[in-house]
């Protein structure tokens, strides 16, 4: 009983034993899972410490892992500092810690444990470090669209929806301009905010830079797949339907339309043109493009790349910086750190650059150290198949046990 509690809680267990002819009610299996709930008693020496939500933007909690056993060892009901620092504090014998870069964890660590030493995330690293290239990108995107010639655009030129479009990137261009005019008049933004009407996260986008898209482009179910994709085109493989069957046999569920159309779209973009590069590609596409190696770009956007790189070398900087800081961390290679931070304080990604410094030391950690945080946020989606078997309805004590007990 207690087995099939833990692998399938509590209707669908009940069910599998009347099949195996050991009729038990589901109330009776997980009262049963959680009487033999048990905390593991193993010294603990590495942990990993990540939130993970009850409901999403609403509640979360806190997960802490054994790092040497890879077991859970404890679920706390929030991700509170206090809760954690209370937690850690009653086990001094802890001396390494992995977590995520939040700054709540770090701070919990640092005050009830000061001896430990604490590894930041290496996956978040470099998905941060990605995603301060994409909003240096945000930021530049005037620049660039005078940089390929695009600085005004045709609107008979647009289809329907381009137009739509188009309108929207007129409106918000009012709005960005009646913002930074009371910025520059020194307003604080909670003023901002109260006479515009604006949210305070929009002022935010606006007092950045990050709010001057023109055409912005949908997710597509083919965004995974593009690298095989390209592959195959440069293969020599140039039919829809072709490259269609190519990519199920990778795992793709979308239709053949999908593909036809991209394929469609490539075709024409092998013919450059001074009016194709009218068009400017969303912020995303350029990011991916410039750090994509020239030789898997088509002609148009080597072209463009070749634009932009030639009218913003700050922006050819931060790309470069990034770079450097994605092979620091994959050749583990700690001692080109604080070169790094000097190089970047004075490019576009210089904020991302001071959150790094401000986090030295667990970055550091991270380079050098063989732990990392993956473990746990490997443990965060095995409690998440838990819960929502459980169609969410679990307590915290019941994800524990059945957490423990497997």
């Amino acid at each position: 009983m207690h087995h099939l509690g833990l692998a399938l809680g509590g209707r669908p267990a009940e069910g599998f034993a009347r099949r195996l002819m050991l009729p038990v009610s589901k109330d009776t299996l997980l009262r049963v899972v959680r009487r033999r709930s048990v905390e593991p008693r193993d010294p603990l020496r590495v942990v990993g410490i990540d939130d993970w939500a009850f409901r999403r933007n609403h509640r979360y909690g806190t997960i802490v892992c054994n790092l040497e056993r890879r077991q859970v060892v404890a679920l706390l009901p929030d991700r509170e500092q206090a809760t954690t620092r209370a937690w850690l504090a009653a086990r001094p014998e802890i001396e390494i810690v992995a977590r995520d870069r939040g700054g709540g964890y770090g701070e919990a660590v640092a005050k009830a444990l000061p001896h430990a030493i604490q590894v930041a995330d290496r996956w978040h690293l470099m998905e941060n470090a990605s995603r301060a290239f994409l909003d240096a990108v945000r930021k530049s995107m005037r620049y660039i669209r005078r940089a390929i010639g695009a600085t005004t655009i045709d609107p008979d030129l647009l289809t329907a929806a381009e137009r739509l479009q188009y309108e929207g990137y007129l409106r918000r261009e009012d709005a960005n301009a009646a913002v930074m005019s009371l910025v520059r008049d020194g307003t604080a933004i909670k003023e901002i905010v109260r006479r515009t009407g604006l949210s305070r996260g929009t002022v935010r986008q606006i007092t950045r830079g990050l709010r001057h898209e023109v055409f912005r482009v949908r997710q597509s179910s083919l965004d995974l797949h593009l690298p095989r994709l390209e592959a195959f085109w440069c293969d020599g493989c140039r039919n829809g339907a072709e490259l269609w069957r190519r990519l199920q046999t990778e795992g793709f569920r979308g239709s053949l339309r999908v593909v036809g159309e991209w394929a469609t779209r490539r075709r024409r973009a092998e013919l450059a043109s001074d009016k194709q590069l009218q068009r400017v590609p969303s912020a995303r596409t350029i990011a991916r493009m410039m750090t994509t190696g020239r030789d898997h770009l088509s002609r148009s956007d080597t072209i463009t790349v070749a634009a932009i790189e030639a009218e913003l070398p700050t922006l050819v900087a931060a790309r470069d910086s990034i770079d450097g800081f994605h092979k620091m961390i994959r050749r583990k290679n700690a001692g080109d750190l604080r070169p790094w931070l000097r190089d970047a304080n004075g490019s576009l990604v210089a904020s991302f650059a001071n959150g790094i410094a401000k986090d030295e030391a667990a970055v550091r950690a991270a380079i050098t150290s063989q732990w990392s945080n993956g473990q746990t946020e490997g443990q965060v989606t095995r409690l998440k198949l838990v819960k929502r078997q459980m169609y969410g309805r679990a307590k915290i004590d019941l994800l524990q046990a059945r957490l423990m007990g497997a």
